[in-house]
């Protein structure tokens, strides 16, 4: 079994649609430039449903004409305008929030003005009970992957506010270290602190530029104020997929009392699906145009060209798990002591081979990523626009050049903070991957 580190031979065959020569290499999938001859053997099936087809449809539309606008305009996204969608999605977060608060009143009334009656405090209470329970909680830091704090790491903290204070915001209080190929902004804590949550299956496929422009799109969905990352819009999503979750019954049983349940629930629970569904797609059109002012900021930090490759390397994300996890069966063949051995000699450098593996993809890769990205469209992810729409538009807009530089001895410094969470992840691919 080849682990991530082991290369083979590309060979050259004939397409077997219009007879163009092509290269073909075991680690990748075989295609023709000419005709698309399997370009993309692995499309994933249609999605059923007819809400799911419509939310497809008009993500398509929507991104196609955000995208015509803003390489029209010479790549910029300019801030979201006060629309109407806008202004509808505010009112419906408010009047969920305003539902809320008025079972909170109830309750309080109930409780104050009902004790002669004996029933109405018990109910009273019981509805404070139920609004406590439908209240979206702060998020929590994971304790499974490591935390880094400022003093933990001061030189990935140091790059980190140099690249927010290019971007026009503060910076963060945490760093999450996860092994995924993904990398986010969030808040945690009832005091809202900023946490990065950075993925070490991206962070170590990029070079040190892409890297900071990396830093510059993440930071920046804090700097343009993305209208479902306010607290008013995200609160009552949250709080209306709490609802839900509560309204829905977790059994299947068919028993009386279920199908009774089911049937006073029923018109509850497609109300609030569709209210989540309208608020989803009110505010759809300014999440893509938020990704959009992301990568400009990703631009301007980073430089354009850093931009437009990472987006490239963001085709890649898909490969990196199967590639750790085939790494983790590798070293977990063997039992007994030679196991333990493989492990431990597979942990070293995991984090180094995975960057050169994935910086060993050819250029016949990328490009027939490209293409299954410009295909598939917003099949993958309708509230991102797809890849090879915000890299055009990248390349269509004037060039920046860097203002924040990560050069060797800076790249060498945050390595080495990185180490021991970059060890005990190592540890946790090579134990629980292969599962």
């Amino acid at each position: 079994m080849k682990t991530i580190g082991e290369v083979s031979t590309p060979q050259t065959r004939e397409c077997p649609e219009c007879g163009t020569a092509f290269t073909v290499h075991e680690r990748y999938v075989g295609w023709c430039a000419a005709c698309d001859w399997n370009v993309d053997p692995g499309a994933p099936d249609p999605e059923r449903g007819r809400i799911a087809t419509a939310r497809r449809r008009m993500a398509r539309r929507h991104g196609e004409q955000l995208a015509a606008e803003i390489a029209g305009s010479g790549g910029q996204a300019g801030p979201a305008a006060l629309d109407a969608p806008t202004v509808l999605a505010y009112g419906i977060s408010l009047l969920v929030h305003a539902v809320t608060v008025g079972l909170v009143v109830l309750a309080g009334l109930l409780i104050i003005g009902g004790w002669d009656t004996g029933v109405q405090p018990v109910l009273g209470a019981l509805i404070l009970v139920v609004v406590a329970a439908l209240l979206p909680r702060p998020q929590r830091l994971p304790k499974h992957v490591p935390t880094l704090y400022r003093a933990d790491a001061p030189r990935l903290f140091d790059l980190i506010d140099e690249v927010a204070a290019v971007v026009g915001t503060p910076g963060v209080h945490a760093v999450v270290v996860e092994p995924i190929a993904n990398a986010a902004v969030t808040t945690y804590g009832f005091r809202n602190r900023r946490v990065l949550r950075l993925g070490l299956g991206l962070w170590e496929i990029l070079s040190p530029q892409e890297r900071v422009a990396l830093l510059g799109h993440e930071l920046g969905h804090f700097a343009n104020g993305d209208v479902r990352s306010l607290h008013v819009t995200s609160g009552a999503l949250r709080s209306l997929q709490h609802w839900y979750y509560f309204l829905v019954p977790a059994t299947s049983a068919t028993n009386v009392l279920t199908q009774l349940l089911r049937f006073l629930y029923f018109l509850p629970c497609w109300a609030l699906y569709g209210v989540i569904h309208l608020l989803d797609a009110l505010t759809m059109r300014a999440s893509q145009r938020a990704e959009y002012r992301a990568d400009t900021c990703a631009a301007r930090v980073g430089s354009t060209e850093a931009a437009v490759s990472l987006m490239d390397r963001m085709l890649l994300c898909d490969m990196v798990k199967p590639l750790l996890q085939r790494e983790s069966v590798a070293a977990q063949v063997r039992g007994g002591a030679e196991g333990r051995a493989a492990r431990d000699a597979a942990e070293e450098g995991l984090w180094e081979r995975l960057g050169t593996r994935m910086g060993s993809v050819p250029e016949y890769e990328y490009e027939r990523l490209r293409r299954v990205s410009a295909r598939r469209g917003h099949s993958v992810d309708d509230t991102h626009p797809p890849t090879h729409l915000r890299r055009h538009c990248l390349a269509s807009g004037e060039p920046y050049p860097a203002q924040v530089l990560c050069d060797a001895s800076r790249t060498e410094a945050v390595t080495a903070e990185l180490a021991p969470a970059r060890a005990e992840l190592a540890r946790h691919v090579m134990r629980d991957y292969a599962r």
